[in-house]
């Protein structure tokens, strides 16, 4: 007899656990209970104030996703577990003299902030309204529960617009004459109710569902279906959070922190997440529910004042506030509700803080000995450390000062000024820089905020919407402006009547707090001064964020196994990149040489129709070439030097084919006949390709011209030995591009060597010259085996290998297609931004096996800009190269991130 299966339960999930109480789960669930359901469980636990309540799965989730229709087993555990929390509780849900209220929340695994929905209040009927009113007492504090209930759920689960609940707020409160809902009374609130029904009514085309069960269930459902709505995957591609994760949901008995001036509800970090520095840090607002807080609609006061509005409660808070912080041993974040004078908590995760409050705050827990220097290590990241590196505003500059808020996230932004995300977006893809301008953002700014350079409130605090998505994203961001009037309608600010029109340039300073006028010029951040060498980690002046980044860099150079090299091809971005603590060069583009004046040169040589013609062209490219080089190898001297022969299709040094025939035209017209530009036209017509990058360049170059790559190694290798002669440690490796078959290598090597071996007669001094090859063709890759046999080193060119894998032409596909694709989940961010590991990864991964099976010391390392990006460099670490290669400025991301990879610590997850 066959086995009678569920259709909703995926084949391995009969049987499955989709329900857990708080009492059941703890911190290390977070895959699945969410982020926000574990860190309830632990927190019961540990025994502190939480409602009770239980987690449904993100497996629940992801059977619903799936199959759309929820698990037929779920319906049951739900009901168990909401009869076991009735019969804790002493009430039913919904009960008409008495009703159990719940809260309906999503939580998936990482934070979203904002991202995915909330219901509060469910429960709240016709009937069961009074039942409130009179169990609590307070007439206004039941109808305002109603209010919010039907607000919410309409938004969230009935897909009505949010506006027009807003908009009949705002009527009422007009009529009222007041400006906030706290003054609205019983009777008004009541009204109100009345209204959002009608507004459900009429949009939703249904009335407001009266069954408690069947808002809970409709509001789980909802929050499952919001983990695919637009906002939370553009929110999950900029963090790069897996798309099939799925979120668990929460259902909390309700405490109600809107029950009068001794309730409140607030949000609490134990550091300040924008600096890291320790204290007491938050928002709280009196005579509110949670999203009051969150969305910023009312302006809170600081967390501190609380000590004087209820102390037994802010005392309480403190003690649970450390007694967190202790057993996360990180930054935590809470929310917390004061019901007539009871404390509960609604959450606690460890908190996102700033680039900058990452770094102090990881030495200080080390100080504090609550982690170790591994730990401290895994507590960063490279797009942090970049971030610190951004410059900041001029402090000596004349200024014109808007107004001052609150500093959310640090930072420097400046731009023309722009009102909603539409204009935002616009505006920025036609290349203007813009900073966003609202009273409060919600989840459906996040578009905006992406485009935007920074965001500016005139409401909310530092736990506000705009203030937690701008310090996860790591925008600036200045929040609770209240001198700035901003209508959004007529899309202005005004400020002691002085008026902000869109499009005007404004400045924010997320450090501070500070808004202006204008642009206002902007100084190396003291980070960038310390990597340069102008500022000293020791000195008793020492900025203490520069302290915290050396002692972390310290630790991450100590443990590293990689070594960090540069993409430098003169001696300024050399040194530079010493400075930054290059540990050599890993890629001198010798094209970039033969820009400019020298172009003309270059000319000659394609020009040349004889021997002796190109032969002297060559000649004079000699000392220039050489001279290129002295100087390279001064500046990193001690340290290897790897250049990269000719690379690009001669046609690039030519002029522009449209341009030259417009030119060459023009003089016929005249009769002005111009014998050098005609030969140029015939060079470029003879030289033209479909396809250059795949053309005659790279090795091809040195096959077809004679005299070309010999003239280059013959540069070098002067250069070496006059460096040698000056008492210098030259360490020059030659790189040949474009290898596609050990035979092009070959001639090429020996070639070379014979022009090594006459430098070496000529000045009597002898070299010691590696010659090895840039892996970018997939068949490179292929043969590596082979191709170690003639190269003492690889350089995966990943940029081009990228290219190749892919059949993408870089150039062309990222402004035509790679928007959608991105849209689409194809990519989870550019291949050229981040190494694709199943495809260029695996060819890499395999020429690596390959190459060093023929020859064990093969030099192995990478040059394309991947050799700068964080995750790349661990996916380097992982296959076993030497070294990374990377633009100077991101040397000291990647001398962070291959101490990361070697750091035997897991770390914990900080999203």
């Amino acid at each position: 007899m066959s086995e009678n299966k569920d259709p909703h339960v995926p084949q391995g999930t009969q049987g499955v656990k989709f329900v857990y109480d708080f009492t059941e789960g703890n911190k290390e669930l977070k895959d699945l209970l969410g982020g926000k359901g574990a860190n309830l469980a632990e927190m019961t636990n540990l025994g502190l104030p939480v409602p009770p309540g239980f987690t449904i799965t993100t497996e629940a989730c992801k059977v619903y996703l799936d199959s759309g229709d929820e698990p037929a087993a779920l319906r049951d555990e739900v009901s168990a577990h909401l009869s076991a929390l009735e019969k804790t509780m002493g009430k039913k849900l919904g009960q008409a003299d008495d009703p159990l209220l719940v809260s309906v929340r999503s939580g998936a695994k990482f934070s979203m902030p904002g991202m995915m929905d909330t219901v509060l209040n469910i429960g709240l009927s016709d009937k069961s309204v009074q039942g409130l009113a009179k169990q609590s007492g307070d007439d206004r504090f039941a109808w305002d529960s109603y209010r919010r209930l039907i607000q919410m759920f309409g938004k969230t689960v009935l897909g009505v617009d949010g506006e027009l609940f807003e908009d009949a707020l705002d009527k009422a409160k007009e009529t009222k004459k007041v400006t906030v809902d706290t003054d609205l009374d019983a009777a008004e609130l009541k009204k109100l109710v009345t209204k959002f029904k009608k507004i459900v009514k009429s949009e939703a085309g249904r009335d407001f569902p009266q069954d408690p069960r069947e808002q809970m269930d409709l509001a789980i459902h909802a929050v499952f279906d919001s983990w695919n709505t637009d906002r939370a995957k553009l929110y999950r591609r900029q963090e790069r959070i897996p798309g099939d994760l799925g979120t668990a949901v929460n259902v909390c008995s309700m405490v109600f922190g809107n029950l009068g001036p001794d309730s409140g509800t607030g949000v609490a970090f134990t550091r300040d997440p924008a600096s890291g520095q320790q204290g007491v840090y938050g928002d709280y607002l009196q005579n509110a529910q949670g999203e009051d807080v969150v969305a910023g609609i009312r302006n809170t006061v600081p967390l501190a004042d609380l000590e004087q509005i209820d102390k037994k409660s802010y005392d309480q808070l403190m003690q649970i506030m450390e007694t967190l912080e202790t057993h996360y041993k990180d930054l935590c974040d809470i929310e917390f509700t004061i019901e007539r004078g009871q404390l509960w908590m609604l959450q606690t995760r460890v908190g996102k803080r700033t680039a900058g409050a990452a770094f102090r705050i990881a030495t200080q827990l080390v100080d504090q000995g609550l982690i170790d220097e591994a730990e401290a290590l895994q507590r960063v990241n490279g797009a942090q450390l970049a971030q610190l590196m951004f410059p900041r505003f001029d402090e000596d500059a004349k200024v014109e000062q808007l107004g001052r808020g609150i500093a959310a996230s640090p930072g420097a932004a400046v731009g023309k000024a722009v009102f909603d995300s539409y204009t935002a977006i616009k505006w920025s893809r036609s290349g203007e820089k813009v900073i966003l301008i609202r009273r409060e953002t919600n989840p459906d700014d996040l578009d905006g905020m992406i485009a935007a350079e920074g965001i500016l409130t005139s409401r909310g605090g530092k736990t506000s919407h705009a203030a937690v998505v701008a310090r996860g994203m790591g925008k600036t961001c200045v929040c609770g402006a209240e001198d700035l009037e901003v209508d959004t309608k007529r899309r202005r600010l005004t400020v002691n009547g002085h008026v902000v029109e869109e499009g005007d340039v404004v400045s924010i300073d997320g450090s501070t707090g500070k808004v202006y006028l204008g642009e206002v010029p902007v100084v190396p951040s003291p980070v960038v001064e310390y990597f340069e060498g102008r500022m000293h980690a020791g000195a008793d002046d020492a900025d203490e964020l520069v302290k915290a980044v050396h002692r972390i860099m310290a630790y991450a150079d100590r443990v590293r196994r990689l070594r960090v090299r540069a993409n430098a091809d003169n001696a300024e971005d050399a040194l530079r990149a010493r400075r930054f603590g290059a540990q050599g060069i890993g890629l001198c583009r010798t094209e970039h040489m033969f820009l400019g004046e020298r172009r003309e040169l270059v000319e000659h040589l394609i020009l040349a129709d004889t021997d002796e013609e190109r032969e002297n062209a060559l000649k004079e490219l000699l000392p220039l070439q050489k001279r290129d080089f002295i100087e390279l190898f001064e500046a990193m001297d001690g340290l290897p030097v790897t250049v990269r022969l000719l690379d690009p299709p001669l046609h690039e040094f030519l002029p522009d084919i449209t341009e030259l025939s417009v030119r060459v035209a023009l003089a016929e017209s005249r009769k002005d006949h111009n014998e050098n530009d005609l030969r140029l036209l015939q060079a470029v017509h003879r030289l033209h390709e479909q396809n250059p990058m795949l053309g005659l360049r790279g090795v091809r170059l040195g096959l077809v011209i004679p005299g070309l790559f010999t003239m280059q190694v013959r540069a070098i290798a002067e250069a070496a030995a006059e460096r040698k002669n000056a008492k210098g440690d030259p360490r020059a490796e030659i790189m040949i591009p474009l290898v596609g078959t050990v035979q092009e290598l070959e001639i090429v090597r020996e070639e070379a060597e014979q022009v090594i071996a006459d430098v070496e007669r000529t000045t009597g001094v002898a070299l010691k010259l590696a010659l090895g090859t840039m892996i970018e063709l997939p068949r490179a890759a292929l043969t590596a085996g082979q191709i170690a046999e003639a190269a003492e080193f690889f350089s995966f060119g990943t940029n081009d290998l990228t290219q190749t894998v892919w059949g993408f032409s870089r150039d062309d596909v990222e402004a035509s297609f790679f928007t959608a694709y991105l849209e689409k989940g194809i990519f989870g961010v550019s291949p050229f931004e981040t190494i694709d590991k199943d495809g260029v990864g695996k060819l890499v991964r395999d020429a690596v096996a390959a190459g060093r099976a023929t020859r064990p010391d093969l030099k192995l390392g990478v040059c394309g800009e991947h050799g700068g990006d964080p995750e790349s460099v661990h996916f380097f670490h992982e296959v076993g190269l030497d070294y990374v290669s990377c633009s100077p400025f991101r040397i000291p991301v990647a001398r962070l991130e291959a101490g990361r990879a070697a750091s035997t610590s897991t770390g914990s997850d900080h999203r």
